[in-house]
């Protein structure tokens, strides 16, 4: 007997802002579940178990929050799982859910993800000095521009891309109502004009620090049936990770990366993703990040990934939109960012996304990466059920 297929029948979000300071952080989960269910039309006692994620603990200061949060959940009694991948732990997440079900451990799985970053500061948490490893300076931002700076000079791209991203993602986040940032009058030259904070990047191109959940309900071929709506289809999802530094690691397009996505298409039967995927939801915290990860991915040879993005083919009209929603680059709470971007996917095939929705979507891939460059988490969904 083969795995079950996994449909997705329910999902939830909370209005990403920078600070919810109305609900604590069990009100804040207990939103976006419920916001799954009464799109799935469920209640708490269709639900089996409970798979949560976040980001570390020290980024609000309360350890191990899941075993305070299980009552805000329904999971009194039943099983409860927490995930932690870093800033993959979103999409991490939503997997473990997915194996539940497809292993017939569970039929109806409640999978979430959150951060609450007001409670504390995610700058100065990943700022701590760690004994043998080398600094983070200040925040991610400082890990990460050398490893930019290192694809802008591998590849030639011209500095202009990173804001061209920006641009694109902030116009894509006012179709979003559930997107932290609605800069409505932001222009290219805006993004261009902001401060740099490491070079190469510049203040616009970062994320912002935000508060927000996401929520999926996962369930088994039976549950599917049962749905009001269309359901998504997992075709295929995997992790993969790698350590931080080793001798010949290559930060601007890891291997962790490049083998996760393969075994992705691989369960999905993609020969060419550049041609059979529709749209895809990638994990882009800073801008430059885009065309890096179409070339990880498979979408571009490379060196290439910068003249998709150069040339539009990744705006909201374009032959394969990128971030849809806006992107971590308009919301992220840090550890409900990847479980987003498999939300948004599945929206997507759903044909539920509003105003961002990509005519005729029918396979969206969703994205993940966490640590530095070394935790990643992938699943492509479908409209249809897949076929083995």
């Amino acid at each position: 007997m083969g795995k079950e297929p996994v449909a997705v029948v329910g999902i939830g979000q909370t209005k990403h802002v920078a600070a919810r300071q109305d609900v604590s952080i069990a009100g804040l989960v207990r939103e976006a579940a419920q916001r799954a269910l009464s799109d799935a039309e469920l209640s708490w006692v269709d639900i089996d178990a409970v798979v949560i994620g976040k980001a570390p603990d020290f980024f609000e200061g309360v350890m191990m929050p899941e075993l305070y949060l299980a009552d805000a959940l329904g999971a009194v009694g039943k099983p409860m799982l927490r995930v932690h991948t870093a800033g993959s732990v979103g999409g991490s997440t939503a997997l473990v859910a997915a194996n539940l079900v497809a292993g017939r451990v569970h039929g109806t799985v409640l999978t979430l993800a959150f951060e609450k970053q007001s409670e504390s500061n995610a700058m100065w948490g990943l700022s701590l000095p760690i004994p043998f490893q080398q600094p983070l300076l200040a925040g991610a931002g400082g890990f990460f521009a050398p490893h930019v700076r290192a694809y802008m000079r591998r590849t030639g791209a011209p500095d202009s891309v990173g804001s061209l991203v920006a641009y694109k993602d902030r116009r894509n986040a006012l179709k979003n109502p559930y997107a932290h940032l609605h800069e409505r009058d932001i222009t290219l030259e805006k993004v261009q004009a902001s401060p740099m904070l490491w070079d190469p990047i510049r203040y616009s191109e970062t994320c912002p620090s935000s508060d927000g959940a996401c929520a999926m309900i996962l369930t088994d071929r039976a549950g599917a049936a049962r749905s009001p709506r269309p359901p998504a289809w997992m075709h295929g999802g995997a992790m993969r990770s790698e350590p931080t530094l080793f001798a010949g690691k290559d930060f601007v397009s890891p291997q962790a990366g490049k083998d996760c996505a393969a075994d992705v298409y691989r369960q999905a039967g993609i020969a060419d993703p550049r041609r059979e995927i529709d749209a895809v939801e990638m994990y882009v915290p800073f801008s430059w990040y885009e065309p890096m990860w179409l070339e990880n991915l498979g979408f571009a040879a490379e060196g290439e990934g910068w003249k998709l993005t150069e040339s539009g083919v990744t705006e909201l009209e374009g032959d394969l939109p990128v971030n849809m929603s806006g992107g971590v680059l308009s919301t992220n709470p840090i550890g409900a960012s990847g479980m987003i971007r498999f939300a948004e996917a599945a929206l997507q095939v759903r044909g539920q996304a509003g105003e961002h929705q990509v005519d005729g979507a029918r396979r969206a891939l969703g994205h993940a990466y966490g640590g530095g460059s070394q935790f990643f988490s992938m699943w492509l969904v479908g409209a249809e059920p897949p076929t083995t």
